[in-house]
């Protein structure tokens, strides 16, 4: 099912550890519209100024699904808010463009994390974003780059 041109939600909740680990990870009607607000709102604006895919690592996870991956208890993740992304084509070119369209205004993330983490003496990277749960009156950006 496509969520926008260049999102569908299979992709939004896709997990690897969750087919080997036998985890219902199905979202119910309220989670599918959370995800095609991120990417209605946040994914596909992205995508379509960058002009090139974007792929999503990790999506929606089911309470269960977070637990076993280690996500915290209260992650947007599991509202179906939040998604993680990488690009072939190079992370920190696409965080800058994220935080030059948080800047201009064409995106609103309450959240945006450049995260890296080192397995087997590999350096990997990827970058966390999410969307408010409720509308604000007032902008609530956090960057974040660990």
């Amino acid at each position: 099912m496509n969520l926008t041109e260049h999102f569908t939600l299979e992709e939004l909740t896709y997990s690897a550890v969750a087919e080997k680990k036998h985890i219902d990870n199905t979202p119910n009607t309220t989670i599918i519209n959370e995800l095609r607000r991120l990417c209605y709102d946040i994914l596909e604006p992205i995508r379509q100024r960058y002009e090139k895919p974007i792929i999503v690592t990790s999506g929606y996870r089911c309470p269960l699904l977070n637990k076993v991956v280690g996500g915290v208890k209260n992650s947007c993740h599991v509202s179906g808010q939040a998604a993680d992304i990488i690009s072939h084509e190079g992370n920190k070119e696409l965080m800058k463009l994220i935080l030059k369209m948080v800047e201009e205004d064409k995106i609103d993330a309450r959240t945006i994390i450049f995260e890296k983490c080192y397995n087997n003496n590999t350096n990997c990277q990827w970058i966390h974003i999410d969307i408010n749960g409720k509308k604000h009156s007032y902008r609530h950006n956090k960057v974040i780059f660990n």
